[in-house]
Order: C-alpha cells, then sequence, then structure tokens
C-alpha cells in the first residue's frame, strides 16, 4: 500500500512539474523579466518532485518539517553556485559576472553550463525541497509515577549490604569477605 500511495505522489509530482516546464516554455528568455520567470518556472518544477516524495512519506504518518542542516549546509551552496551559472547568462548582465568568473578562474565552468541552464534551474529546485522532511508520528511519553518512600527512611534501606556467603576453600572469597585476608587474620 506504501508503493502505491509514493507511487501516486510522484506521478503527481510528475505532472505538476510537467506543466510548471511547459508554462517556461511559453515564455522566452529575451529579456531579463522573461528569463528570471522561465528559470523561475523550472526551479519550480524540480521543488515540486522533491515535494511529491514528502507527501509520499506520509504514509509514514509523519509531520512535514524543516531541516535547517540540510538547508545551510546543501542548499545555500548549490543556490550560490547555480545562481551564479545563472545571473552570468541573463540577457542583460548588468553585474558583468564574465569578468568576475574570469578573474576567479572559473569562466570554463560557469561557460559549459551554461549550456543546460535548465538542468542548473531544476537542480535548484530539487535541492531546496530536499530541505523539506518528514518526522516520525510524535510518540507520547508516559512519565513514571514517582516511588512514594517514608521520608524517614534512609535512602540506603532499600540495598542489601551484607556480603554473599563464602564457600569453604574460596580463598578468593574468603579473602574479600575478611578484608582482604584469607583466614580473617588482620
Amino acid at each position: 500500500m506504501i508503493g502505491i500511495t509514493r507511487g501516486i505522489s510522484t506521478l503527481a509530482g510528475a505532472v505538476v512539474a510537467g506543466i510548471l516546464l511547459w508554462f517556461a516554455t511559453q515564455i522566452g528568455t529575451q529579456t531579463n523579466s522573461e528569463y528570471w520567470s522561465t528559470y523561475g518556472l523550472i526551479a519550480a518544477a524540480g521543488l515540486a518532485m522533491a515535494l511529491s516524495q514528502i507527501l509520499g512519506g506520509w504514509t509514514k504518518w509523519g509531520w512535514p518539517r524543516f531541516s535547517l542542516g540540510v538547508f545551510l549546509i546543501g542548499f545555500l551552496p548549490v543556490l550560490v553556485a547555480g545562481g551564479w551559472v545563472l545571473l552570468a547568462r541573463q540577457p542583460a548582465n548588468w553585474m558583468n559576472t564574465s569578468n568576475w568568473s574570469r578573474d576567479l578562474s572559473i569562466f570554463g565552468v560557469v561557460n559549459d553550463l551554461g549550456n543546460i541552464l535548465p538542468a542548473v534551474a531544476f537542480g535548484i529546485g530539487l535541492t531546496f525541497g530536499f530541505s523539506f522532511d518528514t518526522a516520525g508520528p510524535r510518540r507520547e511519553v508516559v512519565a513514571e509515577e514517582p516511588v512514594a518512600r517514608d521520608t524517614d527512611a534512609p535512602l540506603t534501606a532499600d540495598r542489601d549490604d551484607t556480603p554473599p556467603p563464602v564457600a569453604v576453600g574460596d580463598t578468593r572469597r574468603e579473602a574479600d569477605a575478611n578484608n582482604g585476608y584469607p583466614s580473617g587474620r588482620p
């Protein structure tokens, strides 16, 4: 049953992603606003795919949660690197990231990745979606009732301080019982 639910949610995510990708093809990339709208929709398609897995996670009866560690360590570096590539290839590059890329000796990588901008945008959205997860069901913690004690009784009353019986001929246990001396001599 879980596989069917996850399969349906994955299909639903793929349908939503496909619709967003189709809308992205209808916009174009001639102006900066068209460019960012197109790649924003493609990133949203990646996010839809990741979120479909979260919805499939409801089969574990988990509640959605946001993982700050994944966001900070996983997503932010992807956003910076992918955003740099997208920024470098926008139609009116007012920030002149091409020169900055040359200065940082990453122009070749930025230029090569510029040939697959839709995949870069999709990856940014997908990685952001990985920041969400489902937690298992909340369990009710039952506190144990405190044991009623006599307030006048010593705290060590429950302990049995008597040594175990010593077998005759067991010198080790005899020594323990007689403060280290095998025959009880001080």
